[in-house]
């Protein structure tokens, strides 16, 4: 039974339960709370117009005082993309490993905030002291450098939060996964284990990162004379590497491309964790000084997003490249769920221009599959598992896997966005539900667009908008000008002239009928013109478009 005065952890994801993206999770003991990432989602297809998607930080917001500090797995924009926007709510030190930092005092930077901010580079085995908490971090592998799992102690037990990992034994970068500190840890007692579900549904182990520079190899060797461009992650700073390092081989110059690409491998190169021979970095205006075979251009848009480098090359609308029939685009990373129509739609306009487009075997995951799962939970021993990072049927393979691994199914909770879970030796379930969601970014603007706004650009982007326009004198209430009527998205004006004329007689009786019974309330004569406008053009067309009635006195 739950003794209502007892101090327990609690355990409060915000994000990244049941999708891949926006991971955000808040740990709370006493008076003390801290959170582990802090990252954004993309917008899915029906959120028009939008960037980017943060998390709600309702419940931080409402601990302000609380917050010790904000800590890091590692650089992906699914787990710190959101900082600069949530820091501007809730200021909090940052706590993360080399890489991940500067790519983190990179953003905020951008939205000048880097000296506003208390920043501390943390090492592998460091342990920092936040409140009632202790964290260590371990060294993990993973698709980026300097990926950490964490160790979170407190006084109900030591939590650890793998972040995204794999075991690489021949890491392009740096060492093998610490899994003696994950055994030692798991000897003095581990109360529970949060573990990346990602691959959970697959089979056997992930390749090392390493494979993929074999390939490129092979790839660079079949192609001499053809100029060479490769589409990934940003972020995948060990992707890049492998590029460099087979362009060097072969004789290539590189050229970085894509905005986010350059701002993350002159963050890696700053801090020695992409090495470059000399003379082999271009830029690409010094493209032309180099016939094709010469080249290979590493850029973003391996997902299909419509304003990355390599969209816009597809779509013709690239300032600097141009595809021509003889380039081959080779695709290094696996459409993320729900990307493969934008992915399917750029390699269609590639072909259609003349290029050769090469995706087999040119990607490896940065993600753990069974049996690497199984071998931490085997190291660790914990007592709850807690699957995290991935969609519903992700989480729910990792769940089976525990189980299979000996722990009771009472003691595995798939949790979802805003569950606190209370725990401790002897308890632990969900207590309590905060408020969570999706806080939308367009330019500027964050939160300014929520439902309503997205249900409003579906409506425009469907059927159109349709404005009606009249003066009204301000002394006598007298129609003086219109009602006149602009559609864009609706009908073809000229060829709808007849159905136009007829909604201003619509509109025109209902200005008269209200001004002949001396409302002055617009609203009212607004709305009354938008339900008989919004009633004609149904019955003649079936659609709805947006009404809107503008009344302008004067």
């Amino acid at each position: 039974m739950k003794t209502e005065n007892r101090t327990r952890l609690r355990i409060i994801p915000l994000g990244g339960l049941e999708q891949i993206g926006m991971n955000i999770t808040a740990f709370e003991y006493g008076e003390s709370v801290i959170i582990v990432d802090c990252g954004m989602a993309f917008p899915a297809d029906d959120m028009l117009g939008i960037d980017l998607v943060v998390p709600d930080i309702t419940y931080l917001k409402d601990n302000a005082d609380k917050i010790k500090g904000f800590v890091f797995t590692h650089g992906h924009e699914d787990h710190i993309g959101a900082t600069p926007y949530v820091l501007k709510a809730v200021n909090a030190p940052l706590y993360a490993t080399r890489l991940t930092m500067g790519l983190i005092e990179h953003k905020l930077e951008e939205h000048s905030l880097l000296n506003n901010v208390r920043r501390k580079t943390v090492k592998y085995g460091q342990t920092i002291n936040l409140g009632d908490f202790k964290i260590e971090f371990i060294r993990t592998n993973h698709s980026i450098q300097d990926a950490a799992a964490l160790a979170i102690t407190c006084p109900s037990g030591t939590v650890i939060h793998t972040g995204d990992f794999k075991v690489d034994y021949t890491p392009v970068f740096g060492d093998v996964i610490d899994l003696g500190r994950f055994a030692e840890l798991g000897k003095k007692g581990v109360l529970a284990l949060m573990c990346d579900s990602t691959n959970a549904e697959r089979e056997g182990f992930t390749s090392s990162e390493k494979t993929i520079g074999k390939t490129f190899d092979k790839i660079f060797a079949e192609n001499s004379t053809n100029r060479l461009i490769v589409a990934t992650f940003a972020s995948n700073v060990d992707r890049v590497q492998q590029v460099i390092n087979s362009a060097s081989k072969f004789d290539r110059k590189v050229v970085v491309e894509g905005r986010s690409m350059v701002n993350v491998i002159e963050t890696a190169i700053e801090l020695g964790y992409v090495k470059i021979p000399e003379n082999t970095l271009i830029s690409i205006d010094q493209m032309k000084n180099y016939p094709d075979e010469q080249l290979v251009i590493v850029t973003t848009g391996s997902q299909g997003e419509s304003m990355a480098a390599l969209s816009r090359m597809a779509a013709g609308i690239h300032k600097k490249v141009d595809i021509k029939t003889g380039d081959v685009i080779v695709f290094s990373s696996n459409p993320i769920p729900g990307n493969e129509k934008a992915v399917s739609k750029v390699m269609n306009e590639l072909i259609g221009l003349g290029a050769e487009v090469i995706f087999q075997d040119t990607h490896v995951s940065g993600h753990a599959r069974q049996e690497e799962i199984k071998l931490i939970y085997s190291l660790v021993k914990p007592k709850y598992a807690i699957p995290v990072h991935g969609e519903y049927r992700h989480l729910l393979a990792h769940a089976k896997l525990a189980s299979e691994m000996g722990i009771p199914k009472e003691d595995i909770f798939i949790l979802r966005s805003g569950d606190v879970l209370e725990l401790d030796q002897e308890f632990a379930s969900v207590v309590d539900q905060v408020q969570t969601g999706a806080v939308m970014v367009d330019g500027l603007g964050i939160g300014d667009v929520g439902n309503v706004v997205i249900k409003d650009r579906h409506k425009l982007s469907e059927d159109g908008i349709i404005i009606v326009a009249l003066t009204i004198e301000s002394g006598s209430g007298m129609l003086i000008a219109g009602p006149e009527i602009v559609s864009r998205g609706f009908v073809y004006v000229r060829e709808s002239e007849d159905l136009i004329e007829q909604a201003k007689a619509i509109a025109l009786e209902a200005a008269e009928q209200n001004l002949n019974r001396k409302v002055k309330d617009w609203n009212k004569m607004r709305n009354d013109i938008k339900d008989r406008l919004g009633g004609f053009v149904w019955k003649q067309t079936q659609r709805r478009p947006m009404i809107l009635p503008v009344i302008m006195e004067a």
